[in-house]
């Protein structure tokens, strides 16, 4: 592409345009992003990879360069890929509007808009180009026969398509279909972050990196004096905050941007915060109030994971009961570990679902989920017929799972340690639990995780409830009058 003459605006000044044009400030970190993509482009650097944390607008900004691209440029044919289509279409419909907005792109609106779509749009340009100016496509979408001088990949990497070696050798054979659709002196533009530890976005310097030769610029949302890339909107306390909620694993990965290997999590059976109370059950105004610790309770369930059961032998069959305070706060109160007797007249699954009533009659619980893979598929019914004759009101809900199980694990239990807001009884500590966390590893072939598993199906079924802060109070107006 042939360099800007005097005249044409800086991709900076162009972003800046909008901002203001939209009553918004141009935060540093959104200028130091645009001096980057202008200086690459101006240094001719045809391989790029950006890497933001999520949450900073690299695609929005993206968007800009693209249509900073076609006003200096109209004849520049852009394909965007993204995981799916509709992430695709989005950024191709955001740099629509900028193009029909944006007062340096006036000359840019054709007089009859022939192709003018959320998918793809063709600007005023001389000659009669097959492609259309910009073009939206999905990673698995057939781009043969495409020609465009710039190609920018949008969070072509997520958690869907990397979770397995066959689907991240996948992405990557579609991925290098982009070379032939490149016209020659184009462009290549990746914008994401990681999701795996194999991860298109590995450091350059590792064996077998995808994007090895590619200019990069990384922008972690903190750099490594714990100062914050964007202050205004994630302040310290915000970023401390987001790391609890979605814990350390994924805070490295999506926001400090390693692709950190999921083995390198241990669930530390110390964070979690041991207490000895029971639950008191109350009626005041004819309504149940259940309270523990002194917190009020909003929320309980079960979830139980069977197994065959044969004391010492195979899986365990484990029950997992937890209550839940509307402040966000977790009590893991009762894990069981059913078992059956082989000598008793009753067969092994009649013996456990009257165990499992006898425990959820007792703590009051609302509903038990009952994981229907496997052996658990004809449960649920005799589970019911157990729970009304020992006058339990409880709702069975039968669970079937299809996400990987140490994904599940991962999900429930890290952001929750995390954050310490995972309680558990003292008669919790008496039974394997603590030990299977020490010697969970994601993947490790061999390791106990029934319980884990219980524990995690309980966390994933409570809903996310709105905490509600406590208003401001109000100070003495020191105005006077």
């Amino acid at each position: 592409m042939p360099q800007r003459t005097v005249a044409e605006p800086g991709f900076l000044e162009f972003a800046w345009v909008w901002n203001r044009r939209h009553s918004h400030d141009t935060p540093a970190v959104h200028r130091r992003i645009a001096r980057w993509l202008e200086a690459r482009q101006a240094a001719g650097d045809r391989r790029l990879l950006l890497m933001a944390f999520r949450g900073c607008g690299k695609s929005t900004l993206v968007g800009l360069w693209c249509a900073w691209l076609l006003a200096r440029r109209p004849e520049t044919r852009i394909l965007v890929i993204a995981a799916d289509a509709p992430l695709a279409v989005k950024m191709v419909a955001s740099v629509r509007r900028i193009v029909e907005r944006h007062p340096l792109c006036r000359h840019l609106l054709p007089d009859t808009a022939e192709s003018w779509a959320s998918d793809r749009f063709t600007v005023a340009r001389e000659g009669a180009l097959r492609d259309p100016s910009m073009l939206a496509q999905g990673i698995g979408g057939n781009v043969t026969g495409s020609r465009a001088e710039v190609i920018v990949c949008d969070d072509v990497e997520v958690a869907g398509n990397c979770d397995t070696p066959g689907k991240r050798a996948e992405l990557r054979e579609r991925l290098a279909e982009t070379e032939f659709i490149l016209t020659p002196g184009g462009t290549i533009l990746f914008v994401g972050t990681p999701h795996c530890e194999d991860s298109l976005y590995r450091n350059p310097r590792e064996e077998g990196v995808f994007l090895k030769g590619y200019r990069r610029l990384v922008v972690p949302v903190m750099n490594a004096a714990g100062a914050s890339a964007w202050p205004e909107r994630f302040p310290r306390d915000a970023i401390a905050a987001l790391r609890d909620r979605v814990g350390p694993l994924q805070f490295q990965r999506q926001m400090m941007l390693q692709p950190v290997a999921a083995s390198a999590v241990r669930l530390d059976p110390a964070a979690l915060v041991r207490y000895v109370a029971e639950p008191d059950y109350r009626e005041a105004q004819g309504r149940g109030v259940l309270m523990l610790l002194g917190r009020r309770l909003v929320s309980g369930s079960a979830f139980w994971d069977p197994a065959y059961g044969r004391p010492g032998a195979g899986d365990a069959s484990v029950l997992a009961c937890t209550y839940a305070d509307g402040e966000g706060h977790h009590f893991l109160h009762r894990l069981a570990y059913l078992t059956h007797d082989p000598d008793a007249a009753e067969d092994p699954a009649t013996q456990q679902c009257r165990a499992v009533a006898a425990i959820l009659g007792e703590l009051l619980l609302p509903a038990v989920r009952v994981e229907t893979n496997g052996l658990g598929k004809f449960l649920p019914a005799l589970l019911r017929q157990a729970l009304a004759n020992a006058g339990v009101a409880c709702t069975v809900i039968e669970h079937a799972s299809t996400r990987a199980k140490e994904d599940r694990i991962l999900a429930a239990l890290e952001p929750a340690l995390a954050a310490r807001r995972l309680s558990a009884h003292e008669s919790v500590f008496r039974t394997p639990f603590a030990s299977e966390m020490a010697e969970w590893r994601p993947g490790a072939a061999g390791a106990r995780d029934d319980a884990l598993d219980a524990v995690a199906g309980c966390l994933l079924a409570e809903p996310v409830r709105l905490v509600r802060g406590v208003p401001p109070r109000a100070r003495p107006s020191w105005r006077g009058g």
